[in-house]
C-alpha cells in the first residue's frame, strides 16, 4: 500500500476518533470526508505522474481540497 500525504488520520491526528464517530452518525460529513479522500488522491496520482494535469488544474485540485479541508475542521470543532 503506497502512502498518500495528506490523509485526514495525518491531518487530524488528535481527532481520530471524532473523525470515525461524526463519519458513522453525520452523513454529511461522511460525504465531505469521501470528497476530501477522492481530492486527496487525485492530487497525489497527478503530483506523482501518474496521471499528469495542467498546473491549472493541479491548483484548482488542491483548493478543493484545502476547502473540503476547512469544512471538515469546522465540523470537527463544532462537534
Amino acid at each position: 500500500m503506497s502512502n498518500t500525504p495528506h490523509e485526514l488520520s495525518e491531518e487530524f491526528p488528535a481527532q481520530a476518533e471524532q473523525l470515525k464517530a461524526l463519519r458513522a452518525s453525520n452523513a454529511h460529513f461522511a460525504k465531505l470526508t469521501d470528497e476530501y479522500h477522492e481530492v486527496n488522491r487525485a492530487v497525489h496520482r497527478a503530483e506523482t505522474d501518474v496521471e499528469p494535469t495542467t498546473d491549472e488544474h493541479m491548483a484548482d485540485m488542491r483548493k478543493q481540497r484545502l476547502h473540503l479541508k476547512d469544512q471538515i475542521a469546522a465540523a470537527l470543532s463544532a462537534a
